[in-house]
């Protein structure tokens, strides 16, 4: 059996730190720190520092701005998943009197609830809590600036709102249930909403001299579901691993690709590179590579936790500086470096444990219409849809149990797929959602809808 290497290569780990190096240099941070994540394992991390002698481990606290959304996020779906609240709930039936109660929970999650982007008043990263003690403080008198569930518009006062949705179900404050229900169960000990040691200080670089100022560090009250966190790059490449692979001490890996999956409509401006947003994870297509994840800025602090499930590597970059690095680009880069340096090594093929022969004569080749496509019985059970060339139509399908299999992606995601069988018990067509799959183009022998023509197919003369 071959023994696949776990280290990185000498090669992708000086080019990652190279990468980091001139973040740090042309971005002109303070500190900045990273670290990859591959197959569900930290495999590197570095650091760059303007201090001589010194670099920030994987212990250092950053703060990590709206990364904090994600746990947010988790946090609501576990109280899907329990059956507490559906994602199409109005907000208005579990936290009454807010004046945005139209927004239902899946919208506010996916900043779809046409809520304003910021609070009113002074810049609250700046200032206390205190001077929000209310959500009417976080909401101001109009609080929807759209229609709700019509268009993505990035919403901080949407995710506090999802804090206190938090709080009112399960009766405690935001952190403490974030404590209990993630931060213990997954490890993440560096994880908190007010900083410890030790930890970054937060600067802002002046934009025309190397100089800096000491940013504020204000404990935002009720906007923390927001931004509040506080983390480290080992603790982000831990939570990287979990938004994989899931943990079902705290959300299944159906529920993580549910939260990767798009729920939001993207941009005009952003069409073209295929951004998106799921539910508490921003999606992107960057190159062909769909990467998922959040960054994070607040003042003196700019962070970015970036995967792709396909290549099973992650990457997290965190700064301690207002503006400058493009920690969203570098980690982005960290992820296609390991992906295109060390590909992943597919799993070893595997033959099914024991064939359906029922299943396995609806295998092969499939025609709808003039269009051929294969259908075919994977290890895993499932039937997989594709055309057999060019680009069209595909989709694994799972099964129900009674002879019908449901649709898990694209076009036919939910379409129910059956096989149509003839008074002998043989299969006379597959029908998909009310498309019919023949065995031969236009088989005069099944039930194409609006008949064969009897003469036959035939040339032009």
């Amino acid at each position: 059996m071959t023994t696949v290497q776990e280290e990185l290569l000498p090669g992708t780990r000086r080019a990652l730190l190279h990468r980091i190096a001139v973040a740090q240099s042309e971005g002109r941070a303070p500190s900045l720190a990273a670290a990859v994540v591959r197959d569900g394992r930290t495999v590197w991390h570095g650091a760059r520092t303007s201090i001589d002698g010194h670099a920030q481990d994987e212990q250092v606290q950053y703060r990590i701005g709206s990364i904090t959304k994600t746990f947010t996020a988790v946090l609501v779906l576990r109280l899907r998943d329990e059956g507490a609240l559906d994602l199409d709930d109005p907000l208005e039936k579990h936290l009454p009197g807010t004046g945005a109660g139209e927004a239902t929970v899946g919208q506010l999650l996916s900043h779809t609830g046409g809520l304003a982007a910021e609070s009113p008043g002074p810049w609250w990263e700046r200032t206390p809590g205190e001077m929000r003690p209310e959500l009417v403080d976080i909401l101001g008198e109009q609080p929807l600036l759209h229609p709700a569930g019509r268009r993505f518009h990035y919403s901080n006062p949407g995710y506090s709102l999802l804090g206190a949705l938090v709080e009112k179900l399960r009766g405690a404050p935001w952190d403490e249930v974030l404590r209990r229900e993630v931060l213990e169960p997954l490890g993440l000990n560096r994880t908190s909403t007010r900083p410890r040691h030790p930890h970054a200080v937060g600067w802002a670089v002046h934009p025309w001299a190397d100089a800096m100022l000491p940013e504020p560090t204000e404990d935002y009250g009720r906007m923390a579901a927001a931004g509040q966190l506080w983390s480290t790059t080992g603790d982000l490449a831990r939570f990287a691993a979990f938004l994989a692979r899931g943990d079902d001490r705290v959300l299944s890996a159906a529920t993580l690709q549910e939260m990767r999956t798009p729920a939001a409509p993207a941009e005009l401006t952003e069409l073209g590179d295929g951004g998106s947003y799921g539910l508490g994870l921003r999606i992107e297509n960057q190159g062909g590579r769909l990467l998922v994840g959040h960054s994070g800025s607040v003042p003196g602090f700019l962070a970015s936790l970036t995967l792709s499930v396909a290549d099973d590597v992650a990457a997290v970059v965190l700064a301690n500086c207002t503006s400058g690095p493009m920690v969203s680009q570098a980690a982005a880069d960290l992820v296609r470096i390991v992906a295109e340096a060390e590909p992943r090594i597919p799993a070893p093929w595997r033959p099914l444990r024991e064939v359906d022969h029922s299943v396995l004569e609806l295998a092969g080749q499939w025609y709808w219409g003039t269009n051929s496509f294969a259908l075919r019985v994977t290890a895993d059970k499932f039937l997989s849809l594709g055309p057999l060339s060019g680009d069209g139509r595909r989709s694994r399908f799972r099964s129900n149990g009674d002879g019908t299999w449901t649709g898990l992606e694209g076009y036919f995601a939910g379409e129910i797929l059956r096989a149509v069988r003839r008074p002998d018990g043989t299969v006379d067509h597959l029908d998909l959602g009310s498309f019919v799959f023949t065995r031969q183009p236009y088989d005069e022998a099944a039930d194409v809808p609006g008949g064969v023509d009897p003469a036959g197919w035939r040339g032009i003369g």
